[in-house]
């Protein structure tokens, strides 16, 4: 059993491929380096799973937008499954750069569509995201909520991905899965989120920006928990027996939320940042930001009823992980760089 999975250098890719290769899958895993954020922590990731699993582990750098280049990096690979987690992400950037994400999240979800119709893939497991519910005040969200009133350019795309796959699931049959994931974060996670961008400053005795004054929930989700889930629902691709699925459709094709179900105010996470780092943070309180949500929580019950997950990890648990791995193995991996340099 083969994988095919999208943004193998990316914080949840690498993941996933970890999991999936733990358990003895090969991987083929793609990526193009965007330089959204940090090339080398994405190259970083690459080189681990690379070190840790050898020839079981396939990575090849290919931009899946670019629909002729995929088809050629992947004419030699055999693919049974896909987890397409790559994307251009990030809200705030969709208000500098829209044509990237119509690229990757528009196009790039159209051409892996594409591969999987013309390759008779057993199942296609892809990133959604909370973003789509918009604006909303009444928690927890659930996925048979409306999703029509995107606040941002990155979750237009990402309901539109939606859209798109449930179109290949009603006219070709292609079992899919969509998951809208809430807030993720853990070892290993990407340098624009506020986990790691509060922690960096705060280590480094710098302010941190809070917007809207501190006064926002997120669903915060640890990355091994999301992992679990990517995994369950892999694992169990939708059956085509004409009957409703989680998101309203009758086709095999079904969406899920999977995050934490307990959304934590900002200062909270701030609070756990602080004690885990064994310093006060610096805070530079803002007005909220366009494009952001004031609160993000998720209705796991469809989740939880279909396939069993079950989110295990607080942020009292998760924080100290990450800092840990910063301290540890980041801030090393980046010594030895720069003395290579």
């Amino acid at each position: 059993m083969t994988t095919l999975i999208t943004g193998a250098a990316g914080f949840i890719g690498m993941h996933v491929a970890s999991a999936l290769l733990g358990r003895g899958d090969a991987v083929v895993g793609i990526d193009n380096f965007t330089p959204y954020y940090s090339l080398e922590l994405k190259r970083a990731r690459v080189a681990h799973l690379q070190t840790r699993y050898g020839e079981l582990f396939n990575f090849i750098d290919v931009d899946f937008g670019d629909a002729h280049a995929l088809t050629d990096a992947l004419s030699s690979h055999r693919i049974d499954r896909i987890v397409h987690l790559g994307a251009q992400p990030g809200v705030r950037y969709s208000l500098e750069n829209p044509a990237a994400y119509v690229h990757s999240n528009v196009a790039g979800h159209v051409n892996i569509l594409e591969l999987a119709r013309h390759r008779s893939i057993a199942h296609l497991v892809y990133a959604s995201s909370s973003s789509v519910y918009g604006m909303r005040t009444e928690t927890p969200f659930r996925v048979a909520d409306r999703a029509d009133t995107p606040i941002s350019l990155y979750a237009a795309t990402k309901r539109a991905d939606e859209l798109l796959s449930e179109t290949y699931a009603h006219l070709f049959r292609i079992p899919q899965t969509g998951l809208r994931f809430f807030t993720v974060y853990g070892p290993w996670g990407r340098p624009d989120m506020a986990v790691w961008k509060f922690t960096e400053a705060v280590l480094q005795g710098r302010p941190i920006d809070v917007y809207n004054h501190g006064d926002m929930l997120r669903d915060f989700t640890f990355i091994d928990d999301i992992v679990n889930g990517v995994v369950l629902a892999l694992d169990r691709p939708p059956e085509d027996d004409n009957r409703e699925k989680p998101g309203g459709f009758t086709t095999p094709h079904r969406l899920y939320n999977i995050g934490n179900n307990d959304p934590e105010q900002l200062t909270e996470l701030i609070h756990a940042i602080e004690q885990a780092c064994g310093r006060k943070a610096e805070i530079n309180l803002l007005p909220m930001q366009d494009g952001d949500v004031y609160q993000t929580a998720a209705d796991i019950e469809d989740i939880a009823r279909d396939l069993g997950f079950a989110p295990t990890t607080p942020i009292s648990v998760g924080i100290p992980a990450f800092v840990t791995w910063y301290r540890e193995e980041w801030m090393n991996l980046r010594d030895t760089d720069s003395h290579r340099n």
